[in-house]
């Protein structure tokens, strides 16, 4: 198993990045849009199941099979350091971006 993951380690984090953007859009629209705080939940341990965890547990198999710090656990180190520091800002800028698109004049319930 540990093989086949490894072999298609960059299909694998491709997958994963696809997904975890896809549940930070779906975040957004249940946040504005259908204003549910349930689905909201969902969406954010969806975004952590497919975005957050595996890609860090990507990056520990592949360093522990190799030992070494190679160009994918580079960019998974750049990922994780993106999404602690810039990609907050882009983030940010995103849902003020989602609020007006989703919530138009609706009041917005937290």
């Amino acid at each position: 198993m540990q093989a086949l993951i490894i072999e298609n380690k960059w299909l694998i984090l491709f997958i994963l990045e696809f997904l975890a953007w896809e549940m930070t859009f779906f975040m957004l629209y249940t946040r504005y849009k259908i204003q549910s705080t349930f689905w909201f939940k969902i969406a954010l341990i969806l975004f952590t199941l497919t975005g957050v965890i595996p890609q860090l547990l990507l990056g520990i198999v592949n360093f522990i099979k190799f030992k070494k710090i190679d160009l994918f656990t580079l960019v998974i180190i750049l990922l994780i350091i993106y999404s602690c520091t810039i990609g907050k800002k882009h983030l940010q800028k995103l849902d003020s971006w989602a609020k007006q698109k989703f919530a138009g004049n609706k009041k917005i319930s937290n």
